[in-house]
């Protein structure tokens, strides 16, 4: 992923703020030699300790093809990516040039966490690292925990093998024309209120908080 400079987080919070915030990604694996890279879409929880990046946990089931590859290698990408909106050219050509000079674009967020996977098939550890999960996507409660040996969820366990990704570097991009003289990143914030689409307040949101913040 190319990071420009004014594409880069303005520190580490505001990668972590925004991570905190999603919890689905598409995880890549290099996989054996001559076979294309295998890429999961999957929930996940992120923590931000252990370590100086934190780890990633989330589960798969047994006979996800994805094993044998991470078995031949453990190092994989985790790749968030969202608040993306396509920008018409016409909203960015330069002052005093016309609209059908402006270059279409993207504007999009995206945090790639690069880790060492390690496999948890203990059934004790399993349990706790799944039930960690679900407490994220359900804080409220109203599952039964998983306990090895118990119903309702004891048998099953055998059936998934649950991931603990060490998170050892991270790549971040917040997209958002921060190399734009200012005349076209006002033009480009009114059109999103305007279109009011899908994701396009939260496009709108990047530009004003980087701009306020860079």
């Amino acid at each position: 992923m190319l990071i420009h400079p004014w594409d880069a987080p303005h520190d580490e919070a505001e990668w972590r703020d925004w991570l905190s915030r999603h919890d689905f990604g598409q995880l890549a694996v290099n996989g054996l030699p001559g076979d294309p890279p295998w890429v999961q879409p999957t929930h996940f929880r992120y923590e931000a300790e252990p370590g100086p990046y934190g780890r990633v946990l989330t589960h798969l089931a047994r006979p996800n093809p994805l094993w044998r590859a991470l078995e031949a290698n453990p190092k994989v990408l985790l790749s968030v990516v969202d608040d993306y909106v396509f920008v018409p050219g016409t909203w960015t050509a330069p002052e005093g040039t016309p609209a059908e000079h402006g270059t279409p674009t993207s504007y999009y967020a995206s945090v790639q966490l690069r880790c060492t996977a390690h496999v948890v098939d203990d059934p004790a550890e399993k349990a706790e690292l799944l039930n960690r999960q679900v407490a994220h996507f359900q804080p409220d409660g109203g599952t039964a925990p998983a306990v090895p040996g118990e119903a309702p969820f004891g048998r099953l366990l055998s059936g998934i093998r649950v991931l603990h990704l060490e998170v050892t570097e991270v790549r971040a991009k917040f997209k958002y024309a921060g190399n734009k003289p200012q005349e076209v990143q006002d033009r480009v914030m009114e059109r999103l209120a305007e279109r009011d689409g899908p994701r396009d307040r939260a496009a709108r949101s990047h530009q004003l908080r980087r701009r306020a913040t860079g």
